[in-house]
Protein backbone atom coordinates (compact mmCIF):
# COMPACT_ATOMS: atom_id res chain seq x y z
CA UNK A 1 0.00 0.00 0.00
CA UNK A 2 1.36 3.44 -0.65
CA UNK A 3 2.59 5.52 2.01
CA UNK A 4 2.68 8.70 2.08
CA UNK A 5 4.27 11.92 4.80
CA UNK A 6 2.18 12.73 7.59
CA UNK A 7 3.13 16.60 7.48
CA UNK A 8 6.39 17.44 9.26
CA UNK A 9 6.04 14.59 11.58
CA UNK A 10 8.39 11.41 11.16
CA UNK A 11 5.27 8.80 10.01
CA UNK A 12 4.97 7.39 6.83
CA UNK A 13 1.34 6.62 6.85
CA UNK A 14 -0.81 4.19 4.97
CA UNK A 15 -2.89 6.09 2.43
CA UNK A 16 -5.87 4.18 4.00
CA UNK A 17 -6.06 3.99 7.92
CA UNK A 18 -8.38 2.23 10.08
CA UNK A 19 -11.06 3.65 11.33
CA UNK A 20 -11.89 2.38 15.21
CA UNK A 21 -15.80 4.27 15.33
CA UNK A 22 -17.77 1.05 13.99
CA UNK A 23 -15.96 -1.80 15.68
CA UNK A 24 -17.10 -0.23 19.05
CA UNK A 25 -20.50 1.55 18.26
CA UNK A 26 -21.21 -2.35 16.81
CA UNK A 27 -20.52 -4.55 19.33
CA UNK A 28 -18.29 -6.14 17.36
CA UNK A 29 -16.64 -9.30 18.82
CA UNK A 30 -12.74 -9.97 19.87
CA UNK A 31 -12.43 -12.21 17.36
CA UNK A 32 -13.64 -10.34 14.71
CA UNK A 33 -11.79 -7.53 15.48
CA UNK A 34 -8.11 -9.53 15.76
CA UNK A 35 -9.23 -11.21 12.31
CA UNK A 36 -9.77 -8.12 10.57
CA UNK A 37 -7.03 -5.70 11.77
CA UNK A 38 -4.53 -8.90 11.07
CA UNK A 39 -5.52 -9.04 7.94
CA UNK A 40 -5.43 -5.26 7.45
CA UNK A 41 -2.12 -5.33 9.16
CA UNK A 42 -0.75 -7.79 6.63
CA UNK A 43 -2.64 -5.84 3.54
CA UNK A 44 0.03 -3.02 4.42
CA UNK A 45 -1.68 -0.67 7.02
CA UNK A 46 -0.01 0.80 9.26
CA UNK A 47 -2.02 3.33 11.16
CA UNK A 48 -4.95 2.74 13.49
CA UNK A 49 -7.35 5.84 14.52
CA UNK A 50 -9.67 5.95 17.13
CA UNK A 51 -11.23 8.23 20.14
CA UNK A 52 -12.07 7.67 23.72
CA UNK A 53 -15.87 7.39 23.50
CA UNK A 54 -16.24 5.11 20.44
CA UNK A 55 -17.28 2.67 23.11
CA UNK A 56 -15.56 -0.51 23.28
CA UNK A 57 -13.30 0.22 20.80
CA UNK A 58 -9.44 1.29 22.72
CA UNK A 59 -10.45 -1.72 24.90
CA UNK A 60 -10.92 -4.03 21.05
CA UNK A 61 -7.70 -2.85 19.30
CA UNK A 62 -5.40 -2.94 22.69
CA UNK A 63 -6.89 -6.66 22.96
CA UNK A 64 -6.54 -7.83 19.03
CA UNK A 65 -3.22 -6.28 18.21
CA UNK A 66 -1.74 -4.81 21.44
CA UNK A 67 1.34 -7.12 20.89
CA UNK A 68 1.42 -6.09 17.34
CA UNK A 69 2.52 -2.73 18.45
CA UNK A 70 5.53 -2.20 16.60
CA UNK A 71 3.68 -2.45 13.33
CA UNK A 72 1.05 0.33 13.53
CA UNK A 73 0.92 4.15 14.34
CA UNK A 74 -1.33 4.27 16.84
CA UNK A 75 -4.17 7.47 17.29
CA UNK A 76 -6.55 8.80 19.42
CA UNK A 77 -8.71 11.37 20.84
CA UNK A 78 -9.71 12.87 24.08
CA UNK A 79 -12.35 15.73 24.86
CA UNK A 80 -15.59 13.94 26.03
CA UNK A 81 -16.26 11.95 29.26
CA UNK A 82 -17.15 8.92 28.48
CA UNK A 83 -17.63 7.59 31.82
CA UNK A 84 -15.67 9.98 34.17
CA UNK A 85 -17.78 12.49 36.32
CA UNK A 86 -16.07 15.32 34.98
CA UNK A 87 -17.25 17.67 32.38
CA UNK A 88 -16.40 17.34 28.79
CA UNK A 89 -13.37 19.73 27.72
CA UNK A 90 -12.35 19.95 31.39
CA UNK A 91 -8.48 20.00 32.00
CA UNK A 92 -8.42 16.93 34.66
CA UNK A 93 -11.03 15.33 32.34
CA UNK A 94 -8.26 15.07 29.73
CA UNK A 95 -5.70 14.06 31.83
CA UNK A 96 -7.38 10.87 32.91
CA UNK A 97 -8.79 10.18 29.36
CA UNK A 98 -5.14 9.65 28.22
CA UNK A 99 -4.31 7.63 30.87
CA UNK A 100 -7.19 5.59 30.57
CA UNK A 101 -6.65 5.29 26.76
CA UNK A 102 -2.72 4.04 27.44
CA UNK A 103 -4.21 1.15 29.61
CA UNK A 104 -6.83 0.44 27.42
CA UNK A 105 -4.81 0.07 24.08
CA UNK A 106 -2.35 -1.64 26.23
CA UNK A 107 0.64 0.63 25.16
CA UNK A 108 2.79 3.20 27.01
CA UNK A 109 2.47 6.02 24.41
CA UNK A 110 0.31 6.69 21.78
CA UNK A 111 1.97 8.00 18.24
CA UNK A 112 -1.02 10.97 17.83
CA UNK A 113 -3.15 12.47 20.41
CA UNK A 114 -6.22 14.36 19.47
CA UNK A 115 -8.52 17.11 20.27
CA UNK A 116 -11.61 15.83 19.85
CA UNK A 117 -13.85 18.89 17.91
CA UNK A 118 -13.72 20.81 20.68
CA UNK A 119 -14.80 24.83 20.17
CA UNK A 120 -13.10 27.77 19.02
CA UNK A 121 -13.65 29.10 22.15
CA UNK A 122 -11.89 26.59 24.44
CA UNK A 123 -9.41 26.51 21.74
CA UNK A 124 -8.44 30.39 22.46
CA UNK A 125 -8.54 29.44 26.25
CA UNK A 126 -5.47 27.49 26.06
CA UNK A 127 -5.63 24.92 28.93
CA UNK A 128 -6.90 21.96 26.86
CA UNK A 129 -4.02 22.27 24.25
CA UNK A 130 -1.74 22.13 27.11
CA UNK A 131 -2.96 19.03 28.80
CA UNK A 132 -2.22 17.17 25.48
CA UNK A 133 1.56 19.43 25.28
CA UNK A 134 2.04 18.29 28.97
CA UNK A 135 1.37 14.49 27.65
CA UNK A 136 3.88 14.86 24.57
CA UNK A 137 6.64 16.54 26.86
CA UNK A 138 5.68 13.08 29.39
CA UNK A 139 6.11 10.45 26.20
CA UNK A 140 2.66 9.56 26.30
CA UNK A 141 2.27 10.88 23.17
CA UNK A 142 4.83 11.71 20.18
CA UNK A 143 2.23 14.42 18.02
CA UNK A 144 -0.68 15.75 19.06
CA UNK A 145 -3.38 16.66 16.46
CA UNK A 146 -7.02 18.85 16.49
CA UNK A 147 -9.89 16.64 15.01
CA UNK A 148 -12.49 19.27 13.49
CA UNK A 149 -14.36 21.52 11.02
CA UNK A 150 -14.98 24.89 10.12
CA UNK A 151 -13.59 27.83 12.14
CA UNK A 152 -12.63 25.65 14.70
CA UNK A 153 -9.98 23.90 12.63
CA UNK A 154 -9.00 27.05 11.17
CA UNK A 155 -8.31 28.20 14.19
CA UNK A 156 -6.34 25.05 15.27
CA UNK A 157 -4.02 25.83 12.33
CA UNK A 158 -3.29 29.46 12.86
CA UNK A 159 -2.61 28.82 16.65
CA UNK A 160 0.38 27.08 15.76
CA UNK A 161 0.18 24.06 18.15
CA UNK A 162 -0.62 20.99 16.30
CA UNK A 163 1.15 18.69 14.51
CA UNK A 164 -2.32 17.52 12.71
CA UNK A 165 -5.61 18.08 11.45
CA UNK A 166 -8.24 15.76 10.71
CA UNK A 167 -11.12 16.90 9.47
CA UNK A 168 -13.95 16.13 7.27
CA UNK A 169 -13.59 15.59 3.39
CA UNK A 170 -15.83 13.72 1.00
CA UNK A 171 -17.66 13.73 -2.23
CA UNK A 172 -20.40 15.49 -0.16
CA UNK A 173 -17.73 17.88 2.47
CA UNK A 174 -15.83 20.11 0.30
CA UNK A 175 -15.34 22.98 2.45
CA UNK A 176 -12.01 22.03 4.01
CA UNK A 177 -10.50 21.57 0.53
CA UNK A 178 -10.51 25.16 0.33
CA UNK A 179 -10.92 26.51 4.01
CA UNK A 180 -8.64 25.03 5.92
CA UNK A 181 -6.21 22.07 4.12
CA UNK A 182 -4.22 24.18 1.72
CA UNK A 183 -3.12 26.24 5.21
CA UNK A 184 -2.60 23.64 6.76
CA UNK A 185 -0.26 22.10 4.72
CA UNK A 186 1.45 25.14 4.14
CA UNK A 187 1.83 25.08 7.94
CA UNK A 188 3.81 21.65 8.15
CA UNK A 189 0.73 20.19 9.57
CA UNK A 190 -0.56 16.55 8.67
CA UNK A 191 -3.87 15.71 7.22
CA UNK A 192 -6.05 13.09 7.75
CA UNK A 193 -9.12 12.56 6.15
CA UNK A 194 -12.19 11.43 8.36
CA UNK A 195 -15.94 10.67 6.93
CA UNK A 196 -13.91 9.82 3.48
CA UNK A 197 -17.03 7.97 2.04
CA UNK A 198 -19.30 10.20 3.06
CA UNK A 199 -21.07 7.44 5.00
CA UNK A 200 -21.86 5.60 1.56
CA UNK A 201 -24.95 7.34 2.17
CA UNK A 202 -26.17 6.42 -1.10
CA UNK A 203 -26.08 3.05 -0.64
CA UNK A 204 -29.13 1.80 -0.29
CA UNK A 205 -31.18 4.43 -2.94
CA UNK A 206 -33.59 5.35 0.15
CA UNK A 207 -33.26 8.30 2.87
CA UNK A 208 -30.82 6.42 6.14
CA UNK A 209 -32.24 6.03 9.53
CA UNK A 210 -29.35 7.61 11.33
CA UNK A 211 -29.52 11.30 11.78
CA UNK A 212 -25.74 11.66 11.77
CA UNK A 213 -25.79 10.02 7.76
CA UNK A 214 -28.70 12.05 6.71
CA UNK A 215 -26.82 15.33 5.79
CA UNK A 216 -24.97 13.93 3.18
CA UNK A 217 -27.78 11.79 1.53
CA UNK A 218 -29.52 15.32 1.66
CA UNK A 219 -26.96 16.81 -0.37
CA UNK A 220 -26.08 13.62 -2.69
CA UNK A 221 -30.11 14.22 -3.62
CA UNK A 222 -29.32 17.53 -5.22
CA UNK A 223 -25.29 16.87 -5.89
CA UNK A 224 -26.85 14.06 -8.45
CA UNK A 225 -23.21 12.83 -9.24
CA UNK A 226 -23.74 10.34 -11.94
CA UNK A 227 -21.08 7.64 -10.70
CA UNK A 228 -23.41 6.99 -7.95
CA UNK A 229 -25.68 5.57 -10.82
CA UNK A 230 -23.22 2.96 -11.30
CA UNK A 231 -23.10 -0.14 -8.94
CA UNK A 232 -22.05 0.16 -5.58
CA UNK A 233 -18.14 -0.92 -5.72
CA UNK A 234 -17.85 1.14 -8.60
CA UNK A 235 -19.33 4.30 -6.58
CA UNK A 236 -17.39 3.45 -3.53
CA UNK A 237 -14.31 3.42 -5.80
CA UNK A 238 -14.63 6.72 -6.85
CA UNK A 239 -15.50 8.35 -3.81
CA UNK A 240 -12.88 7.05 -1.81
CA UNK A 241 -10.20 7.99 -4.89
CA UNK A 242 -11.77 11.41 -5.14
CA UNK A 243 -10.77 11.99 -1.13
CA UNK A 244 -7.31 10.50 -1.54
CA UNK A 245 -7.10 13.05 -4.80
CA UNK A 246 -7.51 16.29 -2.82
CA UNK A 247 -4.05 17.63 -2.36
CA UNK A 248 -2.92 17.45 0.82
CA UNK A 249 -4.41 14.67 2.32
CA UNK A 250 -2.14 11.75 3.55
CA UNK A 251 -4.55 9.88 4.68
CA UNK A 252 -8.42 9.00 4.70
CA UNK A 253 -9.33 6.87 7.66
CA UNK A 254 -11.86 4.18 6.75
CA UNK A 255 -14.07 2.45 9.21
CA UNK A 256 -15.66 -0.97 8.98
CA UNK A 257 -16.58 -4.27 11.56
CA UNK A 258 -16.30 -6.46 8.21
CA UNK A 259 -12.98 -8.18 8.34
CA UNK A 260 -13.23 -8.38 4.82
CA UNK A 261 -14.37 -4.81 3.92
CA UNK A 262 -11.34 -3.28 4.58
CA UNK A 263 -8.89 -5.10 2.18
CA UNK A 264 -11.50 -4.75 -0.62
CA UNK A 265 -11.27 -0.83 0.07
CA UNK A 266 -7.45 -1.17 0.39
CA UNK A 267 -7.62 -2.62 -3.38
CA UNK A 268 -10.09 0.24 -4.66
CA UNK A 269 -7.91 2.95 -3.13
CA UNK A 270 -4.64 0.82 -5.07
CA UNK A 271 -6.06 2.28 -8.20
CA UNK A 272 -4.33 5.83 -7.02
CA UNK A 273 -5.36 9.11 -7.62
CA UNK A 274 -8.73 10.04 -9.79
CA UNK A 275 -7.68 11.68 -13.20
CA UNK A 276 -7.75 15.32 -13.27
CA UNK A 277 -10.25 15.62 -15.84
CA UNK A 278 -12.63 13.66 -13.15
CA UNK A 279 -11.25 15.09 -10.08
CA UNK A 280 -12.07 18.64 -11.28
CA UNK A 281 -16.09 17.35 -12.74
CA UNK A 282 -16.50 16.34 -9.18
CA UNK A 283 -15.31 19.22 -7.88
CA UNK A 284 -17.09 22.21 -10.24
CA UNK A 285 -20.53 19.90 -9.59
CA UNK A 286 -19.88 20.27 -5.73
CA UNK A 287 -19.36 24.61 -6.72
CA UNK A 288 -22.21 24.71 -8.67
CA UNK A 289 -24.80 22.85 -6.06
CA UNK A 290 -23.30 24.21 -3.09
CA UNK A 291 -23.14 28.03 -3.88
CA UNK A 292 -25.94 29.76 -1.88
CA UNK A 293 -25.79 26.72 0.44
CA UNK A 294 -24.90 26.79 3.96
CA UNK A 295 -22.81 23.35 3.47
CA UNK A 296 -20.46 23.29 5.98
CA UNK A 297 -17.93 20.40 7.25
CA UNK A 298 -20.05 17.92 9.36
CA UNK A 299 -17.88 16.57 12.07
Amino acid sequence: MERRQLGNTDMQVSMLGFGGAEIGFEGASISTVERLLDSALDAGLNMIDTAECYKGSEELIGQAVGHRRKDYYLFTKCGHASGFAIPDWDPDLLAQSIDRSLKRLKTDYIDLIQLHSCSEELLKQGDVIEVLQRAREAGKARYIGYSGDREAALYAIRCGAFDTLQTSVNIADQEAVELTIPEAVQRGMGVIAKRPLANVAWRTGEKPVSAYHEPYWERLQRLRYDFLQEDLEQSVEIALRFTLSIPGVSTAIVGTANPNRWVQNAELAGKGVLPEAQLQSIRSRWHETASGQDWRGQG
